[in-house]
């Protein structure tokens, strides 16, 4: 195992019984290893624990840090004297690693001169003035306009299954990471296997994976290296940030993954849970997590994150707990999705704090105002139209429903990642350009043209090829 280990290895006690990935340990030495702590067992030292908990002050409880490991009562425990560590540098670069730098695209071991343990403290917060925060362009039309993005800001895809938050979330990649000058860490935390190694086939074919580092802890991994992978991924981030003075790209796909794996242990461990079913310590997990992605005054980090949507209900406490630490939510709607507009993004239930005039400029601001209020409209009058048809409508509710309609299918979008599913080549679009097509639609310079012809084009030039 790449794990990095101590020299000194102190005896702790003896396994006294297993609960999933919960192991009780009943202590029978002197030496009572601090929480995070890193234990082996001794008859075969690939299986590692983690310190999680104290019952009392003879039995501790500790996280299985693999899987299908033959672990039996009364196992000997030993202590490594560290906490789990990750290999940091240049050496991690073009990789693909556990959260224990163990090399998963079968390139052979990460020749690491230098680790850290995944469990450093979010840096200090400064009241020197940040990295100067410009807006950064996807060149994807919905989250560009209704949705913007900022350099050091943080962008929450959410949705249910099937809805396209890894498409999205992988598109917004290829828009960005091609002309980023610093490094990009991706976690995929809880997902599956194929979707990892087509966005690693992707980086290589289009030779990316020099600036990348992929930190995988799959869907069949167990609950502990599923939660632990979020704080290895973001160690990696901290050391970019700080030690190679480097402006950082953070994906995660997915946080909710994260915080049920952090669930699923809570309830091995014997905690009670809340009312919904989470661990008690929810808000405080995706608090430690996401302050540990942020910006200084020299360097910063630009996070993408998706969260699945357990039944499509947005009450949830996943989803709760975590909006306030990101600037802006894409909401993805499965309605939306079956009507085929994709990306299926919900207009008038995503959010964003950079819908500010001083932020996004006078033209911009103008122009989402407006659509965001016709949009409005829209959803009131397509419930008049469903019942009396479109022709019932006044004229000036007309004219509001048909212009409504056309932004909706103008900012559907042919995808580069999706160009294998679609067959249709995929588009990139500035912002300038999209606040300038909207601008027309709104002020009817195109109300001759029919809503359909709006679907997947790139911009209103290419409505004269449809």
């Amino acid at each position: 195992m790449a794990q990095q280990t101590n020299t000194t290895h102190r005896p702790v006690g003896r396994v006294r019984d297993l609960r999933g990935q919960v192991i009780t340990i009943v202590c029978d030495s002197q030496y009572r290893p601090p929480l995070r702590e890193l234990l082996y067992v001794e008859k075969d030292a690939s299986i590692k624990l983690e310190t999680y908990s104290y019952e009392n002050d003879r039995v501790l409880r500790c996280l299985l840090m693999a899987s299908n490991v033959a672990l039996s009562r009364g196992d000997r425990v030993l202590s490594t004297g560290q906490e789990i560590t990750v290999p940091v540098g240049k050496e991690v670069l073009g990789r693909a690693i556990d959260l224990f730098g163990n090399a998963e695209d079968g390139k052979g071991p990460i020749p690491a001169k230098s680790w850290r343990s995944i469990h450093t403290k979010a840096a200090a917060i400064s009241f020197e003035k940040l990295v100067e925060r410009e807006l950064v362009e996807t060149g994807i039309k919905a989250i560009d306009f209704f949705t913007p993005m900022q350099r050091g800001g943080k962008i929450l895809l959410v949705g249910g299954a099937g809805v396209g938050k890894t498409v999205l979330m992988s598109e917004i990649l290829r828009g960005m990471i091609s002309t980023h000058k610093g490094v990009s860490i991706f976690a995929g935390i809880g997902e599956r296997t194929r979707e990892g190694h087509e966005l690693w086939k992707w980086l290589d074919e289009n030779n990316l994976l020099e600036k990348v580092t992929m930190v995988l802890g799959n869907i069949h991994k167990n609950a502990a290296v599923r939660f632990r992978t979020a704080w290895s991924a973001s160690t990696l981030a901290e050391y970019f940030r700080d030690e190679e003075a480097q402006d950082v790209l953070f994906f995660v796909d997915n946080v909710y993954r994260f915080l049920q794996a952090g669930s699923e242990l809570s309830i091995l461990a014997g905690e009670i849970p809340s009312e919904f079913g989470y661990q008690p310590t929810l808000q405080s997990e995706i608090a430690s997590f996401e302050s540990r992605l942020k910006s200084t005054n020299k360097n910063s980090v630009t996070s993408v994150q998706t969260m699945y949507l357990p039944a499509d209900e947005l009450s949830d406490p996943s989803i709760a707990v975590t909006v306030p630490h990101v600037d802006s939510i894409v909401i993805l709607n499965r309605t939306i999705a079956q009507q085929g507009r994709l990306p299926a993004v919900d207009y008038t239930r995503s959010r964003s704090t950079l819908l500010s005039e001083s932020i996004i400029g006078t033209e911009h601001y103008r122009a989402v105002t407006e659509a965001t209020d016709i949009l409005h409209q829209h959803e009131r009058l397509q419930r008049i139209v469903a019942i009396v048809g479109q022709d019932e409508l006044s004229e000036e509710n007309r004219v509001t429903f048909d212009r409504a309609q056309k932004i909706l299918n103008y900012l559907t979008q042919p995808f580069y990642s999706a160009k294998v599913q679609t067959g249709r080549e995929g588009v990139f679009v500035t912002r300038a350009q999209t606040v300038a097509d909207i601008r027309s639609i709104l002020n009817g310079e195109v109300d001759t043209v029919p809503a359909n012809s709006f679907l997947y084009i790139g911009n209103l030039t290419d409505l004269k090829k449809v």
